[in-house]
């Protein structure tokens, strides 16, 4: 799941020099233009991580596979459980033999998962794991240093803005939207990869726009229960007007979400 807005379509092969996107093909108002697959390697090396293997669609497997040009598969990661994401990674393992390593242990194959904090490499690349729960109760980010790019998985979108899952929770979420824009000063991060939609060349600029729109939204929402509006449908129909109607399912489990943390739930 990921967010509000239909971008325009993105090209394979986008990212950094250590990063390269494969584009899925599930493009739909819920994936933006489709999930990216991210195979991170330092350039010439043997080995590499695949980032997030997307559905389960042979074809998408097969390309990301081909993108591969006989380099190994150290590692097979999860940004999330959510089946744009995870849905291809148990074919992809069996495909390159690698293990499948993510927070929730009914995604990992193989005897390691990850934790906030852990640290994966493939020959000299590495990417660092941070712990950024709030769309999903398990999501991560992974940081590359050699690139100065973080994969924010649905945490942070290429376009739009990311929904509060049903196993999500917005107060995580909002403190994972801090504890990124800090990091992204801290650590000088030049770009941000997303699940969804295109490279995000000014990680701080973007971070700064995630913070300030749930502020709006949650004073939007004040608003409109102190005209009136009680249910979550009602409030959609005030807070998310400007959206696709289409959407306003979506809408209304980031309003869920949001009335819980204003009630303090």
């Amino acid at each position: 799941m990921s967010g509000l807005r239909i971008p325009l379509d993105g090209p394979d092969g986008s990212g950094t020099a250590r990063a390269t996107n494969v584009l899925a093909p599930n493009a739909s108002p819920m994936t933006l233009d489709g999930t990216n697959t991210w195979i991170i390697g330092e350039p010439g090396a043997a080995d590499v991580i695949v980032v997030d293997p997307g559905p389960d669609d042979e074809d998408h497997l097969r390309r990301v596979a081909g993108h591969l040009g006989g380099r190994r598969v150290a590692a097979i990661l999860l940004t999330h459980g959510h089946h744009d994401h995870s849905g291809g990674a148990k074919r992809f393992a069996e495909m390159t033999r690698a293990h499948v390593r993510a927070l929730d242990p009914r995604h990992v194959l193989g005897d390691e998962g990850l934790a906030d904090g852990d640290v994966v490499t493939a020959g000299e690349v590495e990417l660092r794991v941070v712990g950024t729960p709030g769309h999903s109760f398990d999501s991560l980010c992974f940081w590359l240093p050699g690139d100065g790019a973080m994969l924010t998985g649905d945490t942070i979108l290429g376009r739009g803005t990311t929904v509060i899952a049903p196993d999500g929770d917005l107060a995580d979420y909002l403190r994972s939207l801090d504890l990124l824009r800090a990091s992204a000063e801290i650590m000088a991060a030049t770009a941000l990869l997303p699940g969804h939609g295109p490279v995000l060349p000014r990680p701080i600029e973007a971070l700064d726009g995630y913070i300030a729109h749930r502020r709006e939204r949650l004073d939007q929402i004040r608003q409109a229960r102190r005209e009136g509006a009680t249910t979550p449908k009602e409030i959609v129909a005030v807070v998310y007007a400007e959206v696709p109607e289409e959407l306003w399912p979506a809408a209304e489990m980031s309003v869920r979400a949001q009335i819980a943390y204003l009630d303090g739930r």
